[in-house]
């Protein structure tokens, strides 16, 4: 197996289905899995997860960076690629992520554009071309070796958010990371939800709190209480 497709999820029925069979479509299962780490999700993600053609695996604990680390545990592939569920994935994704790995990349992600024409989004899309820490996230995806990420130890689970950020950071200490350039497609529903402004000073406060090493689980409470996840 050459690639793991990693995907935590909770309560993300109205993406999942479509996902999995986007990935589907882009790659034979003979050399891409697609596991879905549910954590419990009582919205049936887990149940469209598995009828799409997803291995589903129930999160022994709940949180992005436990679930996937559940999801490389029983992972069987050499390259581990970390999605989140409302993603539209590049088509190609298989044989570029293959091609930095060959090339000397062990991680990387790729840019990404927002599902919305708003010009303060395609603003926050454009800053994710370039190298600068605080333009990466999750929802640019991220693809590790397998080996790595063992070496790593994998997501740090005291992180309840930052938890991608936090193994970038680990990553270019050891490793040469690509930005791939090319997007995936995110979805903008935190930003119609809360609106931008209010987004980014949540994202901007976590930064904060994070760069100031405040205990993570009092940063994860901070974000939450500043987003709502609806």
């Amino acid at each position: 197996m050459l690639l793991s497709v990693i995907i935590p999820t909770h309560n993300e029925a109205p993406h999942i289905a479509r996902l999995v069979q986007q990935l589907r479509a882009c790659a034979p299962p003979e050399t891409v899995e697609i596991l879905v780490v549910d954590a419990h999700s009582p919205d049936g993600t887990a149940a469209l997860a598995e009828a799409a053609g997803a291995t589903v695996l129930l999160a022994p604990r709940p949180g992005r960076a436990a679930q996937m680390n559940h999801g490389a545990a029983h992972a069987t592939g050499r390259i581990l690629y970390f999605v989140h569920a409302d993603v539209g994935i590049h088509p190609d994704f298989a044989a570029t992520i293959e091609q930095a790995v060959t090339t000397g990349y062990e991680a990387g992600c790729y840019r990404f554009r927002f599902d919305s024409a708003h010009p303060l989004l395609r603003i926050n899309s454009y800053g994710t071309r370039f190298n600068g820490i605080m333009s990466r996230g999750g929802d640019q995806t991220l693809f590790i070796t397998r080996d790595l990420f063992g070496r790593l130890g994998g997501f740090n689970e005291r992180f309840v958010v930052m938890e991608d950020f936090e193994i970038i950071q680990r990553i270019r200490r050891t490793a040469r990371f690509l930005i791939v350039p090319q997007s995936v497609l995110v979805s903008a529903r935190k930003y119609e939800t809360n609106g931008w402004l209010r987004v980014q000073l949540a994202n901007l406060t976590a930064f904060a709190l994070y760069f100031l090493k405040v205990e993570p689980a009092r940063i994860g409470r901070t974000y939450k209480a500043m987003i709502n996840h609806r």
